[in-house]
């Protein structure tokens, strides 16, 4: 675990850049946005199952826990960074599948959708195997492939999981040619209008492994930053390095150390 944890701060020496012109003006600015008048007139609205969401490790917001702890500090060091950069779309990966990037990108969703002047869209971008909806526990019966190749509209697909100011655009059927899809000129059309509709709103893309296939680095150059999920005593130094690399060019936020069971100030920030 030591090598983990002296590979996460390499990288982190590496990749993470100071943030540097911080505006006072756009801090304000942000702070200022109300999403008071944002309705989402036609958004399907699906009730939670919360003993599904416990089960799923899902974090509601009420737990007094350590997770709970860690997620809303983890929140507070990316709304910081988003603010002070101008920035409102983040990618979550990891090196290899069962890392924990989902629910990473999930819990990281719901605690900054809990914050009055944020709206969050999480949108489930591993088109080769989706399971944004399998961690919230929400039907998958149409999502961003229908829209991407059938021309669905986005109204119809999007869902609000009965958390208030989160709406996730769930991916749909799992598709073989992912990487062409997610550089799509439709895709990217898609990403600049929902990055530009709503000031306030934060988008956050769940993306395949680094590792795996090339989606994550082909979708790279369309967020403003990202996270990566390594977990403790699994992922190994040389993946770790290697999945550094494969982010080089890649504004890198920070790294989250997942499942570890060390005190949470240490481990859980960017």
């Amino acid at each position: 675990m030591e090598k983990i944890k002296q590979a996460v701060e390499k990288a982190r020496e590496q990749q993470a850049k100071q943030v540097t012109g911080r505006s006072k003006e756009k801090a304000a600015e942000a702070s200022e946005q109300s999403t008071e008048s944002i309705r989402y007139s036609t958004t399907r609205v699906v009730s939670p199952d919360e003993l599904a969401l416990r089960r799923n490790r899902v974090i509601l917001g009420r737990e007094d826990s350590q997770a709970g702890a860690a997620y809303n500090m983890l929140r507070t060091q990316v709304d910081q960074r988003l603010v002070a950069n101008g920035w409102n779309a983040l990618a979550v990966t990891s090196g290899s599948a069962g890392q924990g990037k989902t629910l990473t990108a999930v819990n990281l969703s719901i605690a900054l959708a809990r914050e009055m002047h944020r709206t969050v869209l999480l949108v489930d971008l591993d088109l080769r195997s989706p399971s944004v909806h399998k961690t919230l526990n929400l039907p998958a019966d149409q999502g961003l492939v229908d829209y991407l190749l059938d021309d669905v509209e986005l109204g119809d697909i999007l869902i609000n999981p009965g958390i208030e100011r989160l709406v996730i655009l769930p991916a749909g059927r799992a598709v073989p040619n992912s990487s062409e899809l997610v550089s799509s000129p439709k895709m990217v059309r898609l990403v600049d209008e929902l990055k530009n509709r709503y000031p306030s709103r934060v988008i956050i893309f769940d993306l395949p492994p680094l590792l795996s296939v090339d989606d994550a680095l082909a979708f790279s150059p369309y967020v403003d930053t990202t996270i990566l999920v390594v977990e403790d005593e699994q992922t190994t130094r040389e993946e770790l390095v290697r999945a550094v690399e494969t982010l080089e060019g890649v504004h890198l936020l920070g790294t989250v150390l997942n499942k570890s069971m060390e005190t949470v100030p240490a481990y859980a920030r960017v």
